[in-house]
């Protein structure tokens, strides 16, 4: 693996970090871009704890010197985001360090930081929804290929909720249209199977037998979404088409494709279905992550609670 020359770590601790790569990718499954961040935020702890000591081995890690870096990172302006990942790089690392039999003792566990500020994206109303889904649909009435397209990603997202890296890696043979379902790859390389509706599947019969074969070309191969060009469609232009229309309907607030999916998984909770379902189709490995990332409205609330309360 190439490294910046101006990044250079001791042998006796860069040969971890390689190591730690490559555990992250065979391993654990970590995508590439996790990978990346994840052994850069290590490099920097690294050329840290080179810097108090040059002779420094991995055994030398202690919560001291954790804490110190992170504090680094605090004190150079590094968002809350930012610092609560390098402390998830970090302590991945040390668990890591143990595993594999290169450190006795884990400080990692004992590093806490502030975590992350969840903030919640915007989430429109049904009303709302529909009316972006029709603006999508009377766009794609005069079947140019580009607008069938745009119409499935908007549909396809709000009918699945899955992630835009999730859309834009399905293939033709991913799409069982009988069944009305989708395969779907996500975090971690795991597969699940996720419904979507006839608004839809509508939307994907004139999309498969109309637009696609019009913008594919003999190096399309078996992406269900092409660009312009014939290409696999990429995460960029599908947050064009989303942003775009959204902003065909007036009153409605900017959007991006993770709002379409927030907007799914509120919708499906305020229609009833019940969270590990939701869970479910998000594709989350952890229920409580579910929890964070939607909110039922305060009126699905009331109604439940007068529905089950005795004394509501």
């Amino acid at each position: 693996m190439d490294h910046d020359p101006a990044s250079a770590l001791p042998p006796a601790l860069a040969v971890h970090v390689d190591d730690f790569a490559e555990h992250l990718t065979l391993q654990s499954n970590r995508s590439a871009h996790t990978v990346r961040a994840y052994t850069s935020d290590v490099r920097s702890f690294l050329q840290h704890l080179a810097a108090g000591n040059p002779d420094a081995r991995v055994s030398d890690i202690d919560l001291g010197t954790l804490r110190a870096w992170l504090s680094r990172q605090v004190a150079s302006g590094a968002a809350r985001s930012t610092v609560a990942r390098r402390t998830s790089s970090v302590r991945t690392f040390t668990t890591w360090l143990v595993r594999s039999g290169r450190a006795e003792h884990d400080p990692g566990t004992r590093l806490a930081s502030a975590g992350a500020r969840r903030t919640l994206p915007t989430v429109l109303h049904a009303e709302q929804a529909a009316e972006v889904m029709e603006a999508a649909e009377s766009g794609a009435r005069e079947e140019h290929p580009v607008a069938l397209r745009d119409r499935v990603i908007v549909e396809l997202l709000y009918a699945t909720g899955i992630r835009v890296g999730e859309l834009c890696g399905l293939d033709l043979d991913d799409v069982d249209a009988e069944r009305r379902v989708v395969r779907v790859l996500g975090k971690g390389n795991k597969e699940r199977t996720v419904p979507y509706g006839l608004p839809a599947a509508d939307a994907l019969e004139r999309w498969v037998a109309v637009g696609r074969p019009a913008l594919a070309t003999a190096t399309s191969g078996p992406a269900l979404l092409l660009g312009k060009r014939g290409g696999r469609i990429g995460q960029r232009q599908v947050r064009t088409v989303v942003h775009e229309a959204a902003g065909a309907v007036p009153g409605v607030p900017d959007l991006a494709p993770h709002g379409l999916r927030h907007t799914a998984a509120t919708h499906l909770l305020e229609g009833g279905a019940d969270l590990r379902v939701v869970q479910e189709v998000l594709g989350h490995s952890s229920l409580a992550t579910t929890q964070l990332y939607t909110h039922v409205s305060v009126a699905r609330l009331r109604a439940v609670h007068e529905q089950a309360h005795p004394r509501a």
